[in-house]
């Protein structure tokens, strides 16, 4: 009988038995020779500290004819995490030693000293090859950065309908996917006219895919920038996590470490953003330059499980604070939008 720890024994029965679960299938892919896998993703930061993320995983390496092929979604999951394993962050020169929670994550703030821009910080664990983590260091001159939802914002996806969710998650070559019409071009144009700006992409998909997302944001010309995913698995008071609670958590923090900043933030109406930005709005109306939101079609509108926007290619109106609330089907319909609002 697989022992629990005394840190679990006060937590949800899913957590207990997932864990369970866990310890006896890591035991079994050890004696198969799976190997300990460290998976960097995109950090942030600023002068004098830099959030590392990554993951431990148990993984059986794929054969090279494999890995030359497309990536279907399953074999994003298709691995083990490795809970409370031991991880060493080398970031500005210094060392630090923190350990991975019961998910496999490292979501971590470390002192580093790093100039302003693109650079990377080494990770490694155990017998695992060392990796390199992206990491954008923020200038703390610069004063307007971009938070973007992901799903049916700059992919089509219809995420929100169980359905097709599993079906772009598990089954969908990453290759087929679509990218929303003239989103990269408006983001690259943003960028281009606000130097420096950071580009975050918010959003409740599973941290399995951030591989995939990636090379997609990549592909279809989007600017580099750091994934906020989130775990699915459940937590120590509930079966699984809320997705509004970890955007609402992610924009909350980004205003409190970037207190300087003022965020335009891009979503859609398909599924809470115009909600939860709207909250954001409220609490923190320093922090926000506009909203933009992407308005779904007639089509996608009812697959998100919502009644048809009405009519109309653009519109604009005064949100909480009197803030600029944008709103267009499309890339281009923002941009509009956003130059008639000296944002672009």
């Amino acid at each position: 009988m697989t022992p629990v720890s005394p840190a679990a024994r006060g937590a949800h029965r899913a957590v207990r038995l997932e864990d369970a679960v866990h310890a006896l299938l890591e035991r079994r892919l050890r004696r198969r020779g799976w190997d300990l896998t460290l998976i960097p993703y995109t950090g942030y930061g600023a002068p004098g500290w830099v959030r590392v993320m990554a993951r431990v995983l148990l993984g059986r390496p794929d054969p090279p004819r494999r890995r030359a092929k497309k990536v279907r979604g399953w074999r994003s999951f298709a691995t083990l995490p490795v809970k409370d394993a031991p991880v060493v962050i080398e970031a500005g020169g210094k060392r630090h030693e923190v350990q991975a929670d019961r998910g496999g994550f490292v979501d971590t703030v470390v002192p580093a000293d790093l100039e302003p821009g693109w650079t990377s910080v080494r990770l490694h664990s155990g017998d695992s090859e060392p990796v390199d983590a992206p990491v954008r260091i923020v200038d703390p001159q610069v004063r307007f950065g971009i938070i973007s939802d992901i799903d049916d914002t700059v992919m089509v996806t219809a995420l929100p309908r169980p359905m097709l969710a599993a079906w772009n998650t598990f089954v969908l070559d990453e290759h087929a996917r679509a990218s929303v019409a003239g989103m990269a071009v408006l983001y690259e144009r943003l960028v281009t006219a606000h130097p420096g700006a950071p580009v975050l992409y918010l959003s409740t998909g599973a941290w399995n895919v951030a591989p995939t997302l990636s090379r997609f944001l990549s592909r279809h010309l989007y600017p580099a920038g750091p994934l906020l995913l989130t775990d699915w698995g459940p937590t120590t008071e509930r079966w699984f996590r809320s997705g509004r609670d970890h955007k609402r958590a992610s924009l909350a923090r980004l205003a409190e470490e970037f207190p300087q900043i003022r965020w335009l933030l891009v979503g859609d109406d398909g599924q809470h953003d115009p909600e939860i930005y709207a909250e954001f709005a409220a609490q923190h109306p320093d922090s926000l330059a506009a909203v933009a939101i992407r308005r779904l079609s007639p089509t996608q509108a009812v697959l998100a499980g919502n009644l048809p926007a009405p009519a109309g290619e653009t519109s604009r109106a005064a949100g909480p604070g009197g803030r600029r609330w944008l709103s267009a089907p499309d890339g281009a319909g923002l941009a509009h939008l956003l130059r008639e609002a000296r944002l672009l």
